[in-house]
Parts: structure tokens; sequence; C-alpha cells
């Protein structure tokens, strides 16, 4: 196992800056979670830790080492790509035994680990199959088993389940989460999917144009974002986000500034209500009401059954986006078009400054 450090990594292509500067710390035995929209850099940052990019400044220290100038192969890392990379013309043995046999491993030594891992990975039935005769989810395994016999001091995943439907990537990260617990070793794992870095990291950096966000345990990053960006990327469907201003002599928030009705009462302290301008509230913390009550006033535009749950669009005559709540299911006695007021849970709510910061509490 080893700790992973970035001091000052920074990358350009040409003129253009990927990652202008970036310090992080990926502790021993940690599986940490890259996420971010396409073209953040995670990706770039993933390979620089690889050897596959160099840095264009900066130092990367693996194991208490400093390894900026060491090749890939001399890095400890082992690295599992998107698109499987596995070798046609090899059997699911050969490919997981290449990199041994070329760093001279001893052929007993390089047949008895690729046949732990096969066990481990429940592929020792289809060590004889080339990579045409098997499904996604197996040719993943096999390139993660490739990773494993090299017995790595680190884990490097880019984006392995992109490529898998929806049900085998389930499958499939509940695999790499027994994985992880079973090696316990450090494991950096790249993806733009919210659910799979909510459900497999340890920790989440959340990346957005060469930068970190903000980093730290998935509820943590959920229930106390540090900005709106954090706030709208995880989560799904995404927080809404609502202008506002204070009505301080009736202790309120007041929506749409043409309206007293659109007003609910202040659930946080009048100073940090007063430094903020959106209010954040996750689709979870809404509920549905009779139209003309206490709370926000609209019209259902859409209805999604979820069977679990139904995600209800609202149009409010004052704000630009639909406004989603997540009821769990129940009986719901609205249809689409029907005037409803929305009740939002005060504990939950959130509170943003002008650029784009939340508010604290404290």
């Amino acid at each position: 196992m080893a700790a992973i450090q970035l001091k000052g990594v920074t990358k350009h292509f040409g003129d253009t800056v990927v990652i202008p500067g970036l310090d992080l710390t990926v502790q021993d035995g940690e599986f940490m979670v890259f996420v971010g929209p396409s073209g953040c850099g995670k990706s770039t940052m993933l390979r620089m830790i690889a050897g596959l990019e160099s840095m264009t400044q900066g130092e990367l220290w693996i194991d208490a080492e400093n390894v900026s100038a060491k090749g890939p192969a001399e890095r400890g890392a082992a690295m599992v790509f998107q698109s499987y990379a596995l070798y046609p013309h090899m059997t699911v043995e050969e490919n997981m035994g290449f990199g041994l046999r070329m760093s001279g491993t001893l052929k007993s030594e390089t047949a008895k680990l690729v046949d732990e891992t096969a066990q481990r990975l429940q592929l020792a039935p289809l060590l004889k199959r080339y990579p045409k005769q098997l499904s996604g989810g197996q040719r993943q395994r096999v390139a993660i088993g490739r990773a494993i016999v090299r017995r790595p001091k680190v884990f490097l995943f880019d984006e392995p389940l992109s490529n898998l439907d929806a049900s085998l990537r389930v499958q499939m990260r509940i695999e790499l989460a027994k994985l992880h617990a079973d090696l316990k070793t450090t494991m950096i794992y790249v993806t733009h999917d919210q659910t799979e870095a909510m459900t497999l990291g340890d920790r989440i950096a959340v990346f957005n144009q060469g930068r970190i966000e903000q980093v730290g345990a998935p509820m943590d990053l959920y229930q106390s974002p540090a900005n709106t960006f954090v706030a709208q990327f995880l989560g799904s469907p995404k927080i809404n986000l609502l202008g506002y201003s204070v009505d301080a002599l009736n202790n309120r928030i007041i929506f749409d500034p043409q309206s007293s009705m659109d007003c609910i009462e202040l659930g946080v302290s009048l100073a940090v209500a007063q430094q903020g301008i959106q209010l954040g509230v996750r689709p979870e913390a809404i509920q549905l009401c009779a139209a003309e009550s206490n709370g926000l006033n609209g019209v259902i535009e859409f209805m999604e059954q979820l069977g679990d749950a139904t995600i209800v669009y609202v149009r409010l005559p004052w704000h630009q986006d639909l406004i989603t709540a997540k009821l769990s299911q129940q009986k719901i006695e609205f249809r689409m078009g029907d005037a409803v007021g929305l009740q939002l849970d005060a504990s939950q709510i959130l509170v943003f400054d002008r650029h784009g910061k939340r508010v604290s509490q404290a």
C-alpha cells in the first residue's frame, strides 16, 4: 500500500492550461474518486500519476518517494482503462500474465499469481478464452485482473464501467468495492458519474476546470457542499437553486419580488440569510400540498414514475427553471397540470452567496 501526494502539479498543452495548480494527498489504502464533467482535467491528472503524461510543474510522491521523473513501470502503479485494452490474439490467461512475463517473472510464479487472481475475480473457467468470446463485464474483470497480478502499490481506474449497461455497472461497483476491502490497496477512480462516486469513494475530489472544488466523504459533500458547483453536481435530480430577498421585519424570505405570497419563514439565522442571494434545496426536501397554502405556488408540468419514487417537475411563474421534488412512493393526489403548493424543509436549506459559496451556519 502507498499514500500519494500531489504538490503544485500543473499541466499545459501549449498555451492551454489544463491543470493550473493542484495539491492533494490520497491516504494509504484509501479509495479516492475523482469526479467531474467531461474535460475538467480528472483523466489527465490520473494519467500524470500513472506516468503516461508528463507534468509541466510540480511533484508526485508515491509511498514517500518522489517519482516525478520516473517512468510508468517504475512507479508501482497499475492502470485499468475504459477500453479494457486487451490483446485480442491472447487468451485471458495470457493477457493477465503479460506484464509479469515482460518483467521477467518466473513462469511458475506467473501461473500462480494468474490462478489466484482468476479465482478471486471468478475468471477461472474463462482462462482459455479470447477477448472476443467474453462479455463486456468479463473483459473488464480481465483488465482488472491484469492489474492485480502485478501486486502494485496503487490502482488507477479511468472510467472503467462507462461501456457497460446499467445493471452490469451496479454489479461491477459491488465487485470493485469488495475488491478494495479485500486488497486494502490505495485506489484512485475517475468517473463523471456522481452515483459511482457516491457509492464507491471513501473520499471524493470534485474537479472543475482543472481545479478541485472540494474534497471529502460522499455524504459530507452532499449535505455540506462548499459551493453551488458541488451542490449541483452531486445528487440526482440536482439541487434546486432559488434567488431570494430577506424580509427582516417579518422574519421571512421572499422569492417573488412582485408578490408577498411566495415566501417562507427563515430556516436559518437572519445573519446567514442576509449574506446569501440563493437558497439550495434538494428535491427530497420538498413536499407537495394544496395550492394557495403556505409555501411556493406553481403548476405541475411533468411527472416521472420511477417505481420507488416519483419525480415531480413544477413550474413557478417567477422562476426560469423547473423545480423538482422527489417523493417517496406513496399515493399522489395530484396530476400534470394541477396547481400545487411546495413546502420546503427549512432544516435542509442551504444558503449561497453572490460568489456561489455556501454560507455557513456557524
